[in-house]
């Protein structure tokens, strides 16, 4: 099978390029390498833009499944320019619906509940309080009536995905395991709000799985709905002196949910390999080894790198991200 990878050289792309090249399959990374300097995967790889039509679509008429992974993700990076966001998030999204006809994985977020009540699945309403979670819900309409489009609502990633690809300090278990690790504090702003967790390679392997299934339509994948301030004890078990300052105060993410899985575990057979202690076990590793030199890179953030690209030119696509000629 030829598997177009879009977006492939990215945080999740990177665990998921690592099962697929032990497996059969023909794969193709399509990445424009937005937070990256180079790829070093020894796989065939296409630096391009997802809004270069032209471009993309020779590859799409050569792959048989395309996991579609791009986008602009984050609430503070999709706010940095709204017509970028919606170009790359959800017109790119039509594109691939009205010209590629194979199978579809896409890439959604637990972000499309916003704050609700309940243990939600796949059929509870939608509440997205965000410029990105409300482009995840455009492109849920734009594909769910694609016959062969199956559609993951991620829950919030954590955890190392490869060797290669950065990793992201701005997910909420990486981040507050990165502070505890190299600055022996950080801050929990309420602590009461809930995050369905998934770990990358868990996400990366769900998406594996569903490469050799027929199903269709919207699945939920998490592993647990864990609280901040679970997380925050979580984390303290293996930093006992790292010091947590608690606060009453709301961060301005208000977002809070719990949802289920039970749907993909049923239908795709899907079952979990990894915790968050797993998690904070091998950030920890990573970190105490120094094998990252400077945590605060901005490269690590989405929105930290991308706002000076962003406002610094006067083209609203920035100097980095602009088209390729």
């Amino acid at each position: 099978m030829k598997i177009l990878l879009v977006g492939g050289a990215g945080y999740l792309g990177g665990a998921l390029t690592d099962i697929l090249i032990q497996s059969p399959h023909e794969i193709l990374v399509y990445d424009i390498l937005l937070y990256e300097e180079s790829y070093r995967k020894n796989v065939p790889f296409v630096h391009g833009d997802v809004r270069d039509q032209e471009k993309l679509q020779k590859h799409l008429d050569w792959a048989d499944v395309v996991v579609w992974l791009a986008a602009l993700v984050g609430d503070p990076a999709c706010t940095l320019n709204e017509q970028l966001t919606l170009t790359i998030n959800r017109d790119a999204v039509v594109y691939l619906r009205d010209h590629f006809k194979g199978r579809i994985l896409f890439m959604s977020s637990c972000s499309v509940y916003g704050a609700s009540d309940g243990v939600l699945d796949e059929t509870s309403a939608l509440q997205p309080l965000s410029l990105y979670a409300k482009t995840k819900q455009w492109a849920e309409e734009i594909l769910v009536s694609h016959a062969h489009a199956l559609i993951f609502r991620l829950g919030t990633l954590y955890g190392v995905g490869d060797r290669f690809a950065r990793i992201r300090f701005d997910l909420v278990v990486n981040t507050l395991v990165m502070r505890a690790a190299l600055h022996k504090k950080f801050s929990v702003f309420g602590g009461n709000q809930y995050r369905p967790l998934l770990h990358v390679r868990d996400a990366a392997s769900a998406i594996a799985l569903a490469l050799g299934c027929n199903e269709h339509g919207i699945y939920n994948l998490h592993s647990e709905n864990v609280t901040i301030l679970d997380i925050a004890e979580r984390i303290k078990k293996y930093f006992p002196d790292v010091h947590v300052a608690m606060t009453d105060t709301h961060f301005q993410d208000n977002r809070n949910y719990r949802v289920s899985s039970e749907k993909v575990k049923r239908d795709l057979g899907f079952s979990l390999s990894y915790t968050v202690e797993d998690g904070i076990q091998e950030l920890k590793k990573l970190l105490e080894e120094e094998r990252i030199k400077d945590s605060f890179i901005r490269r690590f953030s989405n929105y930290l790198y991308l706002k000076p690209l962003l406002s610094e030119y006067q083209s609203p696509l920035g100097k980095v991200i602009k088209l390729h000629e």
